[in-house]
């Protein structure tokens, strides 16, 4: 008599792997399906994503709600525009975290994975603390320098204060997700998220609106919730680094200062930093351009689009990061080909999801602005700046999948250079043209974004198939 393996259902496959996937399943990267890998990687990181952009809508629909509404939506829009520049740093820093540790675990080496990533703590410590400082001392010329209004000023400046003055939360957030991202580990990174969040979104409207003996803070409080949020994540991440019971495992000896380490950090994280910072910057000019042409209406609605724009961006980011990940780790493994394939994979997937945000903008963005104010010129303003800054959503994903494989394997110096064309060269003149000389206001900005970012897309692509970033030694 013989016997037939019932083979699983399609649907039970699926389960199986999303199961996999949010549990945090260790496995090597380096052998077995490669859409599998992606998959595994992919969900956790877009979910961590997902939690990170919820930080700024969760504030964004809280304040829209308050009175004199437009001061306290700029607030946040400029606060978090100036943070950037923070999240560039935290960005560049996990980055390089991310590329080490991946490549030393393909090499099967994690006592060294776990060396690095600490040596990477250490140095964002360092230079985070001074950040904090200056963010707290100087938060009111910041408001001023990006255009804000007096009155805006005066509503706001406790607020980008308290969000300044967290930023060695935001860096440490970052950076430990990166080094467990490195390490396949993406799970973790997912669960920080969600723990920042939950706490975000229960303290939200406590701390703004005043709950028993709890006063209303209004805008000031949104801070104040989003700070301790964050501070509940980095706790979880670091309960999870320093317990021993993953992988990385942080040893007593991993805290001694090791300079050829932190050089190699640094030489990789340099130019990362550089590569954000010009977007960052960029995206600072942009929103001073709007806010000088458009009042505070048109700069309300603008910020409005682009915390929707980038609640969708950062899980496409998400889903890119697992090609950082898989390039890194690959790489240590000598399986170049396989690296390559697995951008490609990962591309695909990016590309499908880029397509259906598309459709939500075009179709429904007038629902989605509504449901963050009432205010009729910020949802003009909001929608006209969703539709045209949608038709280049496809591109933005095949390019954010292009610059994290080559900073996933540790070539940051060619994604700095396209960054520096294509925002200082070509979006920020355009922008500026279209808006002062051509007379098209707001509008002209709207239009500069997805130029911009189909041109840098395309770029990308090109140095990728050229290969270069197979022979780059971290």
């Amino acid at each position: 008599m013989s016997y037939h393996k019932k083979t699983p259902s399609k649907g039970l496959r699926y389960f199986t792997l999303l199961k996999q996937s949010l549990l945090g399943t260790e496995m090597d990267y380096t052998t077995g399906n490669i859409n599998k890998a992606v998959i595994l990687l992919a969900i956790p990181m877009m979910l961590e994503m997902i939690m990170e952009s919820v930080f700024a809508l969760v504030d964004l629909y809280f304040v829209g709600h308050l009175e004199n509404s437009s001061y306290a939506i700029q607030t946040v829009g400029l606060t978090e525009s100036v943070l950037t520049v923070m999240y560039s740093i935290a960005i560049g820093m996990s980055m390089a975290a991310t590329a080490v540790v991946s490549r030393r675990v393909g090499e099967k080496d994690p006592d060294a994975a776990a060396h690095a990533g600490m040596q990477a703590i250490i140095v964002a410590f360092a230079v985070t603390l001074v950040l904090s400082i200056a963010g707290m001392i100087y938060a009111g010329d910041i408001l001023r320098i990006m255009g804000a209004s007096k009155e805006t000023v005066d509503a706001g400046v406790n607020f980008t204060r308290i969000m300044m003055g967290s930023s060695l939360v935001i860096m440490l957030l970052f950076l430990i997700n990166g080094i467990f991202r490195g390490a396949g580990n993406a799970a973790i990174a997912m669960r920080s998220l969600w723990i920042a969040n939950i706490c975000n979104i229960i303290l939200c409207p406590i701390f703004i609106n005043g709950w028993g003996i709890i006063p209303a803070f209004g805008l000031t409080g949104a801070a104040m919730a989003t700070v301790i949020g964050r501070s509940m994540g980095v706790v979880y991440q670091l309960f999870c680094l320093f317990n021993g019971k993953h992988q990385l495992k942080i040893k007593l000896h991993h805290f001694r200062i090791d300079w050829p380490v932190i050089k190699s950090l640094v030489g990789i994280a340099t130019p990362g930093i550089l590569q954000f910072v010009i977007g960052s910057c960029s995206w600072i000019f942009l929103a001073e351009l709007v806010a000088t042409t458009g009042g505070d209406h048109g700069s309300a609605g603008y910020q409005t689009a682009l915390r929707l724009m980038m609640f969708f961006m950062l899980p496409a980011w998400g889903m890119s990061n697992a090609a950082a990940t898989l390039v890194g780790q690959n790489l240590g493994a000598k399986q170049f080909q396989r690296a390559e394939d697995s951008v490609l994979a990962t591309v695909k997937y990016n590309v499908i999801f880029m397509i259906i945000v598309t459709i939500l903008f075009l179709f429904f963005g007038d629902w989605l602005v509504s449901f963050f104010t009432n205010d009729i010129q910020i949802k003009e303003v909001a929608q006209k700046a969703m539709w045209i800054m949608s038709t280049a959503f496809v591109f933005y994903g095949i390019g954010m999948v292009m610059m994290n494989a080559l900073n996933g394997a540790g070539d940051t110096k060619t994604p700095t250079w396209i960054n520096f064309f294509g925002f200082w060269f070509l979006q920020i003149p355009l922008a500026y043209i279209l808006t002062k000389h051509v007379g098209m206001g707001s509008t002209g900005v709207f239009i500069a974004i997805p130029v911009a970012e189909t041109a840098i897309a395309i770029t990308t692509f090109i140095f990728f198939k050229r290969g270069k970033w197979k022979t780059v030694n971290v």
